[in-house]
């Protein structure tokens, strides 16, 4: 395939980074999809002097490799890259990483975190199942791509769910990205460096508590790293306090949001490159950010005789504030019917954007007609033999232009008025669901391959459930004009406060307005 010219352009800029020779061995088969990977190969390879491309013969055809030339510095340490797919896509920039970690350019990590994964000892071959349309992808076959290079333990394979459909038949894949470890399932879903390192690097987890066991008490904590978390910590860290962030996963619901058009100021965007610009802002402050680290409970001075506000995370450590900020933000709303919980990952998915192209040709459910069911039917309406959206409502809640392009479609049937009772299958995926009629109470079932959840969101508030704050009927966080929660000192903001409207621009105007209600509270105290 040739690039076009701006990706060319872009490319070779990137290639006169390289620092020691590379080779690409290609282990190539008859198919179309084998011509295809060589020609990118060979035209990347023209691009600079120092690739050279090379055969090999591995047993997942077609598929290259990413290797250290016999003349590189670090010959002698083996490389476990290799991609089983044609790299475009959301996945080019993991080629262009790839060339340049293995070409010796500098890596943007660090030393502590290097040391941590070079120190590893055992065997860790990985390999990851993709989509080249999944926005989550990319992260975890760069970060695999890159503990490879550190480490010659750990080897990595990025593979192409739609160029080796046999291997995803055979493993039942219903998700990407879908990562195994030594021929056993890894895990599945977005995953970076730290959330890997947690899980093969058992003594991490300790460690870390130990380290935040020990930090010296906040001005102002904030619980979240999503838009209402990034902005409340940015206001704080202007007032010249001391500012922390606890974030089980910087940028929250935003990074599985693919298409941003509603954002004022920017005409349209991604969910994870708006994610990469708010860490970026909230990096140029002095704000503690404590990663992969979720909160388990709130204790407050009203319940306890502590002076300060505590938050215990799930690790085991104990973080204190004079004032807390809570933005832990929404998750996918479940329908809670059997089969959904077993069948998760096996044909059960919440992202379209991601899952999607693995049901290509096959006949789908999207459970929901607002906004995002609609528009999730639409969108797989394109490339999936059928889809079935099923509406709880008599009636559709999509804008109008939604609805109207759906009802063109020829291959997508609407049935309203009708609740979902059981997610049935076989051979551990999906083969059909059960919906009763809700105006006769008669059940019917519905052949499927695959159903897409789209109901909504619910509040992630389980963990205060004890901390005496006030929460509405739905579990979110009653706020007042500042962001005030029931409790002195604690305030709230974004989608996990009773504020109607869960929009990005208002989590980030609701992170200001609850900070400066913070700074306000403490300069009266």
């Amino acid at each position: 395939m040739a690039l076009d010219t701006t990706i060319k352009t872009q490319l070779q800029t990137y290639l006169q980074m390289l620092r020691e020779p590379i080779e690409l061995a290609a282990s190539l088969n008859e198919s179309a999809g084998a011509k295809e990977m060589l020609a990118l190969l060979e035209e990347v390879a023209s691009m600079s002097d120092k690739i050279t491309l090379v055969r090999d013969d591995n047993a997942r055809k077609p598929s290259f490799a990413v290797k250290r030339a016999a003349t590189h510095k670090d010959a002698a340490k083996d490389v476990g890259i290799r991609f089983a797919g044609i790299p475009m896509g959301h996945e080019f920039t993991s080629l262009v990483l790839a060339l340049l970690h293995v070409g010796a350019h500098p890596l943007k990590l660090e030393a502590e975190k290097i040391a941590q994964i070079a120190a590893i000892e055992g065997n860790f071959h990985f390999e990851t199942y993709i989509s080249l349309s999944c926005h989550n992808c990319p992260e975890v076959v760069q970060a695999l791509n890159l503990m490879a290079v550190i480490n010659p333990n750990i080897t990595h394979v990025m593979i192409d769910g739609s160029l080796f459909q046999d291997e995803v038949s055979e493993r039942k894949i219903m998700a990407v990205p879908t990562i195994y470890l030594n021929g056993e399932e890894f895990g599945a879903g977005r995953m970076g460096v730290d959330e890997i390192l947690v899980k093969i690097d058992m003594g991490a987890v300790a460690r870390e508590a130990t380290k935040l066991d020990v930090k010296a008490p906040y001005d102002v904590l904030v619980i979240g790293g999503g838009p209402a978390g990034a902005s409340a910590a940015i206001y704080a860290a202007r007032k010249g306090i001391r500012t922390g962030v606890v974030a089980d996963r910087f940028g929250g619901q935003v990074m599985d949001t693919m298409g941003i058009e509603n954002f004022v100021s920017v005409k349209e965007t991604e969910g994870p490159k708006l994610v990469a610009a708010l860490e970026e802002h909230v990096k140029t402050y002095d704000i503690d950010v404590m990663h992969l680290q979720r909160a388990d409970a709130l204790i407050h001075p009203a319940q306890s005789k502590t002076e300060l506000i505590e938050v215990k995370l799930e690790s085991g450590a104990t973080l204190k504030s004079k004032a807390v900020i809570i933005a832990t933000g929404a998750r996918w709303k479940e329908m809670n019917v059997p089969g959904e919980k077993e069948y998760r990952g096996k044909g059960v998915a919440y992202c379209p954007h991601c899952d999607g192209p693995l049901f290509k040709g096959k006949s789908i459910a999207v459970i929901g007609g607002g906004n995002s069911g609609v528009e999730a039917a639409i969108d797989l309406a394109g490339f999936v033999n059928h889809v079935t959206l099923l509406q709880f409502d008599p009636e559709l809640r999509a804008d109008a232009i939604l609805q109207n392009k759906l009802h063109s479609l020829s291959n997508v049937t609407v049935i309203v008025n009708a609740q979902t009772t059981e997610i049935t299958g076989e051979s551990q995926k999906v083969n059909g669901l059960t919906y009763k009629d809700r105006t006769t109470d008669k059940l019917h079932s519905v052949p499927l391959e695959g159903i897409f959840v789209q109901i909504g969101l619910l509040p992630n508030t389980d963990w205060l459930k004890s901390s005496g704050i006030d929460l509405s009927k739905f579990g979110e966080i009653n706020i007042d004009a500042h962001g005030a929660t029931s409790l002195s000192g604690v305030f709230a903001a974004g989608d996990v406060t009773t504020v109607p409207y869960k929009q990005i621009i208002i989590a980030m105007g609701e992170g200001a307005k609850a900070s400066l209600g913070a700074f306000d509270y403490l300069i009266r105290q």
